[in-house]
């Protein structure tokens, strides 16, 4: 178990810092980048759930409902981390590890976020979707947060909650959770393993040196992180595969897939050889171009 961070070490983090401004703060404590993938992956959940006309409204309301409720969830996160945050360079300028935002109003924005959010899902879209996007955050901030600090298996654990959006935005249009739903969350909880890999692998001594364990901590040459990254994105092959052996999709989805997979491999297999950052970086960007290329790639083949 990681070492507990001494208080001191907050005080020595800049607390007068106003230079990002409340709008810039806001946008950075819920992870505004991140949550525009969220955004995208309800949109595609709903699109391919939806049994007949898309109704817009109702897309909408689901997409709005999902993006509250992880941005809550990315807020409780910060208020959480706030001690490791400020041992890291690419965190320690987050608006509450850097003083500028106080942990109570942090909370206030986070516990508003996550009402609103549930709220709107559940009174404008259906119960499901609610209980379903309620389920991110319980997932991302009660289960993966604290096993960051104890072992390398919170990857897998926070890919589970990154998986659920589209199945949120299934539910909205379809409260039959059937094959296509769960093809969604697959596709999402594989990608997520070479994406978040490689990003681990480029700030493992940061992370290291704040107590958290992203990476097995006996993987000292990168063998096993490049190695799990490549067989995920196997898996990633097989998960997308399963839309066309199902009849879910034509010989155009299965040309297109089988090619944006292939890329994918292929780089994760470089990285299995060359484990240097400049590699895994390429790795990062790969994972980073392929998620909207298969995802469109099934928005626009749906059968």
């Amino acid at each position: 178990m990681s070492q507990p961070v001494p208080e001191a070490a907050i005080s020595e983090v800049p607390h007068a810092n106003a230079e990002p401004g409340i709008l810039a703060d806001l946008l950075d404590l819920t992870k505004a980048r991140l949550n525009l993938l969220v955004l995208i992956t309800t949109f595609v959940g709903f699109w391919m759930g939806a049994p007949g006309a898309i109704d817009w409204v109702r897309l909408i309301e689901a997409m709005i409902g999902t993006a509250l409720c992880a941005a809550s969830a990315a807020a409780f996160n910060q208020i959480w981390e706030v001690k490791v945050d400020v041992l890291m360079p690419r965190t320690a300028q987050r608006p509450v590890a850097a003083g500028r935002m106080k942990k109570n109003v942090a909370l206030m924005i986070a516990g508003a976020l996550g009402v609103a959010g549930t709220a709107l899902l559940w009174f404008a879209v259906n119960s499901l979707s609610a209980i379903l996007a309620v389920s991110t955050i319980v997932v991302y901030v009660l289960l993966y947060t604290p096993l960051k600090r104890r072992s390398a298996w919170c990857t897998l654990v926070g890919a589970v909650s990154g998986a659920i959006p589209p199945v949120v935005g299934w539910a909205a249009a379809n409260t039959n959770l059937s094959l296509g739903a769960w093809v969604l969350f697959g596709v999402l909880f594989a990608w997520q393993m070479p994406h978040f890999l490689a990003i681990a692998w480029m700030y493992k001594d940061q992370y290291r040196s704040a107590g958290l364990v992203m990476l097995k901590r006996d993987d000292e040459t990168g063998v096993a992180t490049a190695v799990t990254s490549f067989v995920f994105t196997l898996l990633l092959t097989f998960t997308t595969m399963v839309q066309f052996n199902a009849g879910l999709a034509g010989s155009i989805y299965l040309g297109g897939a089988l090619v944006i997979n292939s890329l994918f491999a292929m780089a994760a297999a470089h990285f299995v050889v060359d484990r240097s950052r400049p590699v895994a970086r390429r790795l990062f960007f790969a994972s980073i171009m392929y998620l909207p290329l298969i995802l469109g790639l099934m928005v626009f083949t749906k059968q």
